[in-house]
């Protein structure tokens, strides 16, 4: 793994959104200009998520440099100093992790999830704190306000950034027992925001993972939801597109992901997803991966943008013409998915780990792909496959290493061409190039998890 026309009262009150008006644009500092930018060089910087000695959790910081993450680290619980609650079992401290300059001082700041943290109306109420950035990197923590506390509520099972109503400002989506919270920044150091909406469908829709992006053309962020539809006949995903605006979100249209013959129980069947611009028209698509569909062979559903919201989709799996392997149950394509252009051509690309894919007999081996952006959007021509077995890639072939479990793309080193990084028994770093993603200069980066990478 992860990450949205003016309605009426009516639309609003039937869509089951609680809206609440968003403050008018005004003048600000400049944000920085990476969100992970955390001490302020020009760097991006990396996180992810360690066990602390108590078993609560904790979130390691490796600071960057021109050529990727460096060896610089900070390591934050909350037994460290600054840091609200204490450091206790299953608190799941760090799991979940969002960047962005939340207070606009030009620092990326860190909200960082505790979805396991008890509270005063039970246990896994769950909490989000925010870490400030500074010349230093980050430092002491605030609790961002829980509007929906109660038991295993597991506060900040999701988070998303964005800038959801156009006004220079960074905002967070959080979600919070199944629904959606947008709270608008600026998010204060004293823990004061800007207004707070709760997004929730009247049918049953339980959000699980959020994704963020500009879809339609404007200058406002947009938030799709991507929820469990469970009823007495079946059990559905969905991803559900909410609209940005200046003076409040608008609840749009709903994607049907996977659906399968069920009791109606929750079974999370949404997955991971991303917004890009992968066919260059100035509009964002959703691309979401759903490793459960069909007996765990997964697809990837890709939405398209237009300047009225996503219109078109397509789906692609092991079986689209051009794509290397065959759909076999267990393999969960798209496992894992990110964005980025890997060759400089101005076309997002798409990785997509299957990380279950068995290889010359060794099971979970996994592997990941490589979709090409082009003007006709993403397809199987010309797509790239990397295994260990492929040349130059670091490492011996073996069972359960999982080679895809969590892919990124992301320019590390400041070419123009997002490399690819990819999560295994050992963390592995692939370069982009003109022709794409090269084996030429891969580097291992043994225990380096690269959960780290947030955008």
């Amino acid at each position: 793994m992860p990450n949205r026309t003016t309605a009426t009262l009516a639309t609003f009150l039937v869509a089951g959104l609680i809206p609440l008006s968003l403050p008018a644009a005004a003048a600000s500092a400049a944000p920085a200009k990476h969100g992970d930018d955390f001490n302020g060089d020009g760097y991006r910087d990396y996180a992810y998520a360690s066990f602390s000695a108590h078993g609560g959790g904790g979130v390691t910081v490796v600071y960057g440099t021109a050529t990727g993450p460096g060896t610089t680290q900070k390591r934050i619980t909350q037994s460290s100093a600054g840091v609200p609650g204490s450091d206790e079992a299953d608190d799941m401290f760090g799991e979940v992790r969002a960047a962005a300059d939340f207070d606009g001082d030009g620092y990326g700041d860190l909200a960082v999830a505790s979805t396991g943290e008890d509270g005063s109306h039970g246990a896994d109420q769950g909490t989000v704190t925010i870490f400030w950035g500074s010349a230093s990197g980050l430092s002491t923590g605030t609790t961002l306000p829980n509007k929906n506390p109660d038991r295993s509520n597991y506060m900040g099972s999701d988070l998303a950034t964005g800038d959801f109503n156009g006004d220079g400002k960074q905002d967070l989506a959080v979600i919070n027992g199944s629904k959606t919270y947008v709270y608008r920044g600026p998010i204060k150091r004293s823990g004061t925001t800007g207004t707070v909406t709760m997004l929730d469908k009247t049918s049953s829709f339980y959000s699980t993972a959020l994704i963020a992006g500009k879809v339609n053309g404007d200058s406002k962020t947009d938030l799709a939801i991507i929820g469990d539809v469970p009823t007495p006949e079946y059990i559905a995903s969905d991803v559900w597109f909410i609209k940005g605006g200046a003076s409040s979100l608008t609840p749009s249209s709903t994607l049907r992901l996977e659906s399968q013959s069920g009791d109606g129980g929750s079974a999370e069947r949404g997955g991971d997803g991303v917004i890009a611009d992968f066919d260059k028209d100035g509009y964002g698509d959703i691309a979401v991966g759903t490793s459960l569909y069909s007996t765990h062979k997964g697809r990837v559903s890709v939405w398209y943008g237009s300047s009225t919201g996503p219109s078109r989709n397509t789906r692609i799996t092991q079986a689209t013409s051009g794509v290397t392997g065959t759909p076999e149950n267990y393999d969960e394509f798209g496992s894992s998915v990110s964005a980025g252009d890997v060759n400089g051509d101005g076309y997002a690309d798409l990785a997509v780990g299957v990380r279950g894919e068995e290889i010359d007999g060794h099971e979970n081996a996994g592997a990941v792909h490589i979709f090409k952006g082009r003007a006709g959007g993403l397809s199987g021509t010309g797509s790239q496959w990397f295994a260990r077995n492929t040349p130059g890639v670091p490492g011996p072939l073996t069972a359960d290493d999982q080679f895809g479990d969590l892919v990124r793309l992301r320019d590390t080193n400041g070419d123009g061409k997002a490399d690819l990084y990819v999560s295994a028994s050992s963390s592995l770093r692939l370069p982009g190039a003109a022709g794409g993603v090269t084996t030429t200069g891969a580097t291992d980066y043994n225990t380096l998890p690269i959960a780290g990478f947030l955008q």
